[in-house]
């Protein structure tokens, strides 16, 4: 069996047990070095990621292949890519790039299997007479259509 597929099979494994966290991402460079990313509905803990750590690295041997393994969670300035990453910043701003280009900057309102909906406030012009009007926007945008998202934090 591959590195690549025992690493997989134990991550799976490790992550049955706590149901709460899940895979982001998971690369094992040519060096054999193990880089894995998660996160978790509640956040996660450096315990976690411990967890995590020792259900790979004690159930490979070193002998066989040596190895590098780095177990971390997702971080901020990462961008979201799971619909249960979404799902756990329900009601915080992001900043979404859509793939064929612009911006949209708004409050997540809304999360299904399929898009996220959006919502933020512009200033148009009236449509009578001069100035502006304050109006509220939503966007229903399909997950397919976005490049990246992150979360923008406020303080």
């Amino acid at each position: 069996m591959s590195l690549r597929k025992k690493v997989q099979s134990l991550l799976e494994g490790a992550l049955v047990e706590n149901p709460s966290l899940f895979l982001i991402d998971c690369t094992i460079n040519p060096d054999n070095s193990i880089e894995v990313i998660i996160d978790g509905d509640h956040g996660v803990k450096v315990e976690d990621c411990i967890a995590i750590s020792r259900a790979i690295e004690h159930n490979l041997d070193r002998e066989e292949e040596d190895f590098a393994l780095q177990v971390m969670s997702a971080g901020v300035s990462e961008g979201l890519k799971h619909v249960r990453q979404y799902k756990k910043n329900l009601g915080r701003k992001l900043k979404v790039k859509m793939i064929e280009g612009g911006e949209i900057e708004g409050e997540l309102i809304s999360v299904t299997d399929d898009d996220i909906t959006l919502a933020w406030k512009a200033r148009e012009p009236k449509p009578i007479g001069k100035g502006k009007v304050t109006v509220n926007k939503e966007a229903s945008i399909p997950y397919v259509e976005i490049k990246e998202a992150k979360v923008m934090i406020t303080f």
